[in-house]
């Protein structure tokens, strides 16, 4: 092994235990006690508090205070890398607290005095809001694939679950993983409805890299369009409208709205309320033709209005006969 990388290797093992017989180190090392001692020597020269203990049972202990690698973390660094570790130690991504944790005991076990310091301070010096529903937790390993299909620009194929429950498999060009409101989020082109989409990361299932590369051209803005997407999860009910209108044009006239383009060049309006009623009267208030795509019972209540009216109307007009 070279001896870099045995160094590497013995950093990693020595903050895992409070305490290591030497034996056990250099049988996991794979080297003889003496180069094991010679490892510790070079570690105490770049200034880790390597402690030893003799004798027939002797061993080692990684002391606090020690320095973190110079060309890996600087003071500034480390100081984010642990902030940033206890913040993840209550993430909603599944199974990350445990290993957060166990990465904060050992940056802990070496952190300079001085930067224990600012780190304290920094925590006494910040404000947790209570934390608020419990959210669905994401799968680590779905996490991983999606940032790394965004990172290399490769297409993915994943089943998808939306919010009314249905399943289906999207084949999409990934762009940028978000966070936000606790959720996270997958913004990327779907290339069957040829439309940007946004996607609930805890809703994605299976996803696998197709290995065909893509170019990203005149991608969205990540962050707002998430945004724009959560601003629809907080109501009861979500509705798809089929404008009769160009996409381009569509946008000018819904400014402030979510619209999506169509396969065939129109416009998708996405508009949500609590209650049906609220929908309706939206959609029946539009200036343009327009069909609903989902839910359907938006569909029944519209239905049901214009029956409502024809009926009011034929009446008034008997009456006026009469």
């Amino acid at each position: 092994m070279d001896p870099a990388v045995r160094l590497l290797r013995l950093l990693s093992l020595l903050p895992s235990r409070p305490w290591w017989s030497g034996q056990e180190l250099a049988s996991r090392l794979n080297v003889s006690p003496r180069t094991l001692r010679r490892d510790v020597t070079r570690l105490r020269e770049l200034g880790y508090p390597v402690q030893a203990s003799g004798g027939h049972t002797g061993g080692y202990t990684l002391g606090a205070g020690g320095r973190l690698p110079p060309l890996l973390l600087d003071d500034d660094e480390a100081v984010a890398t642990t902030l940033g570790l206890q913040m993840t130690a209550s993430s909603a991504v599944a199974g990350i607290e445990t290993a957060a944790v166990a990465a904060l005991a050992k940056l802990g076990q070496v952190l300079p005095p001085r930067l224990r310091e600012r780190v304290r301070a920094l925590q006494e010096a910040t404000v947790q809001l209570a934390a608020g529903p419990v959210l669905p937790a994401v799968d680590p390993t779905v996490l991983t694939t999606l940032a790394t299909a965004c990172w290399r620009t490769e297409a993915l194929r994943f089943s998808y679950t939306d919010h009314a429950g249905r399943v289906s498999v999207r084949s999409v060009e990934p762009y940028q993983v978000v966070r936000a409101g606790g959720r996270w989020y997958l913004v990327a082109r779907d290339r069957d409805r040829q439309a940007w989409r946004t996607f609930r990361i805890d809703r994605i299932a299976e996803p696998e890299l197709t290995g065909h590369r893509h170019q990203v051209t005149d991608p969205p803005d990540a962050a707002a369009m998430v945004l724009e997407a959560t601003k629809l999860a907080v109501y009861r009910y979500e509705a798809r409208i089929l404008l009769d209108l160009e996409y381009e044009t569509a946008v000018q006239a819904f400014r402030g709205r979510i619209v999506e383009p169509a396969p065939d060049g129109r416009a998708i309006l996405r508009v949500a309320a609590n209650d049906l009623a609220g929908l309706a009267s939206y959609a029946a208030g539009l200036s343009y033709d327009f069909a609903v795509l989902d839910p359907p019972e938006l569909r029944t209540e519209l239905r049901r209005r214009a029956l409502e009216i024809a009926a009011r109307h034929a009446a008034a007009a008997s009456s006026t006969s009469a």
